[in-house]
């Protein structure tokens, strides 16, 4: 049985990464890697991390590139590939224009493909854009839907999707942290940050382009012009007007570090020494939870509305009053911080990957490739679901 797994940005790779692993170590699997380099730098480093190697690069990456280069380049160069490889299962992860464009063209080639992270929604297509898009498309499309939680599932049943076809997983985004962590690590900022509560601060979202990203970064001024006991980091998106505004607002403060982007180990391991964690992505909501870190969700909407029910996330928006006081709250009220941190994390228990691998290797056109007694954790799982 051929699988093949396409992903192109850096939050990809790292929650795909442990599922191309997992899946090596099949008897009867041969796994095929295809990149498509929609973030090149970023993707190569998560690459290098979980020593995972490409068979396949697109190479698509342009400056400045808009999201019809993206689109267009991914269905050009994806073609030739999928008929040289003839893949049973294409893999593809989440909400990116990589994944959409992957399960369009398996779609025009008739290939199976398997949407790993299915079912989040917020049923706005604006918001975030074009993500919601993107994952409402896929699963148009997708024969196999790998669900992180029930309430994702009951989206994808809503939708019409058969039942025999959605499978709730847990999120291999903690996958990637089970693998990653390391109980001794150091980083000269954790030395810079020594004695003082580090918040970790990300911001990329395409649609808090502009006004949304100056009340983000005056936000967070305000914080360390109150907070003297406080220490941000911010590793910068590689978007240079995110990039400018952070330095015109930020840059200078001394209680402000701007980084170039981090790769995984590196940003988990900070992420766990943090005290807590700002912002508008998306794995990053059921990550830092898992590690005990509240989280303020710079958007309107959020396809991870389990979190905000189990109080281990909280919607902000972008108002720079509602961050600030949000985080104040946080960092000023031991009680209200205690009850963020000790909620109960909704998204799984890191092994989302083996799960993905047993139902495949068992189901997949009655082609079994488990190795013995590989299937325990899914049984396990799914009886504790039930």
């Amino acid at each position: 049985m051929k699988i093949m797994a396409v992903f192109g940005t850096r939050p990809e790779a790292i929650k795909m990464c442990p599922l191309v692993l997992e899946l090596k170590t099949r008897q009867g699997v041969d796994m095929v890697v295809c990149v498509t380099g929609q973030h090149q730098e970023m993707l190569e480093d998560v690459l290098a991390k979980f020593h995972v190697v490409s068979d396949h690069n697109l190479d698509i990456m342009l400056p400045d590139q808009t999201l019809f280069d993206i689109t267009t380049r991914i269905l050009e160069r994806i073609q030739s590939v999928l008929k040289e490889e003839k893949p049973d299962l294409v893999l593809v992860h989440g909400d990116t224009s990589t994944a959409f464009c992957a399960a369009l063209a398996c779609f025009y080639l008739h290939i199976p493909v398997g949407h790993v992270e299915a079912g989040l929604r917020t049923y706005d297509l604006d918001a975030p854009f074009p993500e919601e898009f993107n994952r409402q498309a896929v699963g148009l499309v997708a024969n196999w839907h790998f669900a992180p939680t029930e309430a994702a599932r009951q989206n994808l049943l809503a939708e019409g999707k058969k039942a025999e076809s959605i499978y709730v997983t847990g999120n291999t985004g903690l996958d990637a942290l089970r693998l990653i962590l390391d109980d001794n690590y150091s980083h000269p900022v954790l030395e810079w940050a020594a004695g003082k509560k580090l918040v970790l601060l990300t911001a990329h979202r395409r649609e808090n382009s502009g006004e949304p990203f100056i009340h983000i970064f005056k936000a967070v001024r305000r914080l360390t012009e109150r907070f003297s006991d406080i220490c941000v980091i911010y590793p910068m998106h590689m978007n240079p007007k995110i990039r400018k505004l952070a330095r015109e607002i930020l840059g200078g403060n001394p209680q402000v570090k701007l980084l170039e982007p981090l790769n995984p180990y590196d940003f988990q391991n900070i992420m766990a020494h943090s005290a807590l964690v700002l912002t508008d992505s998306g794995g990053i909501q059921e990550e830092a939870p898992a590690l005990g870190k509240p989280v303020l969700v710079m958007r309107d909407t959020t396809e991870r509305p389990e979190g905000v029910e189990a109080g281990t996330l909280k919607l902000t928006g972008t108002s720079e009053e509602e961050i600030y006081c949000a985080a104040s709250a946080l960092l000023s009220d031991e009680a209200v911080y205690e009850k963020m941190a000790h909620a109960v994390n909704p998204y799984g228990d890191g092994y989302a990957s083996h799960r993905i691998a047993d139902i495949l290797c068992v189901n997949m056109e009655d082609r079994v490739c488990n190795k013995s007694g590989s299937d325990s954790k899914t049984l396990a799982y799914n009886q504790k679901r039930t």
